[in-house]
């Protein structure tokens, strides 16, 4: 379960970011993003540029693949991921939910949900001691 939801993670946050760039065109800005024309922007004016920006490269995209990757790198290791992860993102998805409906908030909820089931079927597993006995 815990595996599924890193990969779920890491999926939603990399379609954000790749789908961003791509089929909503964000990419076509990227000579302003680098040739410093976004310094001292004005947030509640945004540009196209600037709005292509926080849409594709400054989104939830990018952090949310390094969250699934962590996960990934924790389950991997025998580790099971803190439920603080999963109920943060979980309430950042129902807020997302709310405010957004047409984004893909089941599958976010979805990894949250089999993060939190994976979680706790790791906590109620018998433990091994020290000799590889439960």
């Amino acid at each position: 379960m815990i595996k599924c939801a890193g990969w779920l993670l890491v999926l939603l946050g990399a379609a954000h970011t790749l789908l961003a760039l791509t089929l909503e065109g964000a990419a076509r800005h990227a000579g302003e993003w680098f040739s410093g024309a976004l310094w001292g922007a004005d947030f509640s004016h945004m540009s196209p540029a600037n709005s292509a920006l926080w849409l594709s490269l400054e989104s939830f995209g990018p952090p949310l693949v390094v969250v699934g990757l962590i996960v990934l790198w924790l389950n991997r290791r025998g580790i099971t991921p803190p439920p603080f992860i999963a109920w943060t993102l979980g309430i950042w998805g129902l807020v997302d939910a709310v405010i957004l409906i047409t984004t893909p908030w089941p599958l976010f909820l979805l990894a949250n949900t089999l993060l939190l089931l994976g979680a706790r079927r790791a906590n109620h597993a018998p433990q091994a001691d020290a000799t590889g006995t439960p």
